[in-house]
């Protein structure tokens, strides 16, 4: 999930934290071998009602299966957020580059 960045190796790319939470609803039972998630979205969206719908998922004790997320942002605080409370919820969580 990625505002602006073209992810080629991607198989579904979702372009708004709307998009994002569609996308993640569809594919509820099926499991996902990457997951990449940008903070910021373009104006004031950002990835957090994405975050929210995988934690709440968690919490219901029927996480996502989900390989790893990886989280690439130029927004470091707000990647570490997002890498703070997807590991606090056991997903496999790293910091990427792209």
């Amino acid at each position: 999930m990625d505002d602006l960045r073209p992810l080629p190796w991607a198989t579904r790319i979702a372009r708004s934290s709307r998009e994002g939470v569609e996308l993640l609803q569809e594919h509820r039972d099926c499991f996902i071998d990457e997951l990449w998630l940008d903070h910021d979205l373009g104006g004031d969206d950002s990835i957090l009602p994405v975050v929210t719908l995988l934690e709440e998922a968690a919490f219901d004790g029927r996480p996502f299966r989900i390989g790893t997320v990886f989280v690439h942002s130029a927004n470091p605080i707000g990647a570490e957020t997002v890498v703070r409370s997807l590991t606090f919820w056991n997903y496999r969580v790293r910091r990427a580059t792209v």
